[in-house]
């Protein structure tokens, strides 16, 4: 298993050791006829193993002539550099072979093995599981998906390597010169078993009679970000084995590599419990947006302030017809008190990227696997107080308390947010069941089997926004603000309109015209 802060305490299986296959297959020739081999079939003579200070090397060898032999070669590193002990150098040599190797263009390779379940909680675990590959050059990497079936794709372009990949830990099939073609697939197991993936790769890699061997690679070990980033081929070039950690697309990937990842772990440097890290993470994120929370608290009360004046307008323009005018007038409300409509949702739009981040960051992250806190075993993992003799559609066979705790929260600052919003904003009366009531009740099912170190951190942030709103309301004076308004208000009706203002007045004007032909 893979222990606290990065060490490891005790092994881990993989796959099923009986399932591991790898199998080069070639023709010979033999007289008039071509026989084709396949190097599974056969038991290679090893040579003792060679130890040095940073390794261990071991050689095998399979005869195919006189003076002509297959041979691999494996390199198992004892370095303590994470990216190097994880690494096996694979070469395979053609010793002697081009006079007996029949007229062919390519060397296949069949690689496969079966998975175990490692993790708690099957639809999870099966969701982070699929193979995944990199094109030659592409900075991103693409995979077969989830299923909980079969999978299959055929790639008749070239392919860098080619991942077993699990929700904590991959097997990764590295070829620097990369193989010409991939045919991948695999069978998932019954949710029952103890088992979860039967993987498989059909490859090729070119030969011509020059052709003197391979150089390939193996990775088998975590898939932990900062180590899967420091392996590249060895020119240096980076072959972004590091996409293994699904960190998300876009905007979120970029918070996750850049922000999420090292402040935790520099917190991890310092800090032993990861509850207490994530506790910081919420915190942090709630001071850097503290001024946007402020600045929306303020544009809420102003909304509130002039919601009397908004209800004459109402008054003023009954008429569908006068949709336009009512909305102009509003505008040039909002212009004169100073308001941006949008201000209220700025902090959550700054905060969606974070939010969403955190969602790919927590089940992904094998720093959380096995971290006990409070109640929880495993962070990574949903935490179970009470197991359910039947299952609950959409919802599973156990009560999470930290999902619990966070839906709880959820309805508490939705409540709130609502109370603050709808006396300034009539429209979200028709959305209080939604907010309020069905949001927290979809994200309770949703979240159930979900990572309670995800449950946490959402929980933190729920309450740390409700108690950042009650400080801001303690602060702000409605009366002072009010006072602004007025002075606001009573300059810029001494002004001149703006080019942009006397434009969109005209554009207004000219709408409404058109709706008047249109009546008419």
């Amino acid at each position: 298993r893979y222990g606290r802060q990065g060490e490891r305490n005790e092994p881990i299986e993989m796959f099923v050791p009986e399932s591991a296959k790898f199998d080069l297959s070639f023709f010979i020739k033999n007289g008039l006829n071509n026989v084709k081999v396949n190097t599974s079939e056969y038991t290679f003579t090893a040579d003792p193993v060679v130890r040095t200070d940073t390794a261990q090397i071991v050689r095998m060898r399979l005869p195919v002539a006189e003076g002509a032999a297959l041979e691999y070669r494996y390199v198992v590193y004892d370095e303590a550099t994470p990216s190097r002990d994880y690494l096996v150098d694979y070469t395979v040599r053609l010793v002697g072979m081009a006079p007996y190797m029949a007229n062919q263009s390519s060397i296949g390779i069949a690689w496969s093995n079966t998975s175990y379940r490692n993790e708690r909680g099957f639809k999870n675990e099966n969701m982070y599981t699929t193979i995944s590959y990199r094109f030659p050059g592409e900075s991103s990497i693409e995979d077969l998906g989830m299923s909980e079936k079969s999978k299959s794709k055929s790639i008749s372009t070239s392919v860098n390597w080619v991942a077993f990949k699990q929700q904590f830990f991959s097997s990764a099939f590295i070829a620097p010169q990369n193989v010409t073609n991939a045919n991948l697939a695999f069978d998932t197991a019954a949710p029952g078993s103890e088992l979860l993936k039967s993987f498989s790769a059909q490859m090729t890699v070119p030969y011509t009679v020059q052709t003197e061997g391979y150089d390939f690679a193996f990775y088998f070990g975590p898939n932990k970000y900062s180590i899967l980033k420091k392996i590249g081929e060895p020119g240096g070039a980076d072959i972004y084995l590091e996409r293994l950690v699904p960190l998300g697309w876009g905007i979120f990937g970029w918070v996750n590599r850049w922000c999420v990842i090292p402040v935790f772990d520099f917190l991890r440097n310092y800090i032993g419990s990861f509850g207490i890290i994530i506790f910081i993470l919420v915190l942090l994120v709630k001071l850097v947006i503290s001024p946007l929370t402020y600045k929306s608290y303020v544009s809420m009360a102003k909304m509130r302030l002039v919601k009397p004046q908004i209800d004459e307008l109402a008054k003023k323009y009954p008429k569908p017809e006068d949709a336009m005018k009512k909305q102009q007038a509003t505008m040039e409300l909002y212009k004169k008190a100073g308001i941006n409509p949008m201000g209220g949702c700025i902090p959550m739009l700054i905060q969606m990227p974070i939010l969403i981040a955190m969602f790919r960051f927590f089940p992904a992250s094998i720093e959380l696997r096995e971290q006990p806190f409070l109640w929880a075993d495993d962070l990574s993992s949903y935490d179970s107080i009470v197991n359910l003799p039947f299952s609950i559609p959409f919802y599973g066979d156990h009560v999470s308390l930290f999902a619990l705790l966070m839906a709880v929260s959820l309805f508490g600052y939705s409540y709130f947010n609502y109370q603050q919003t709808a006396s300034s904003q009539p429209q979200m009366a028709g959305m209080k069941f939604m907010m309020v009531y069905m949001m927290p009740i979809m994200m309770l099912f949703w979240f159930n089997s979900y990572s309670s170190g995800l449950c946490y951190y959402y929980l933190l942030s729920n309450i740390f926004t409700i108690g950042q709103t009650l400080v801001i309301r303690r602060i702000v004076d409605d009366e002072k603000i009010h006072a602004v308004m007025q002075a606001n208000a009573a300059r810029k009706s001494k002004g001149k309109k703006s080019k942009f203002q006397q434009r969109y007045e005209e554009l207004m004007r000219q709408q409404e015209a058109q709706q008047r032909a249109k009546r008419k």
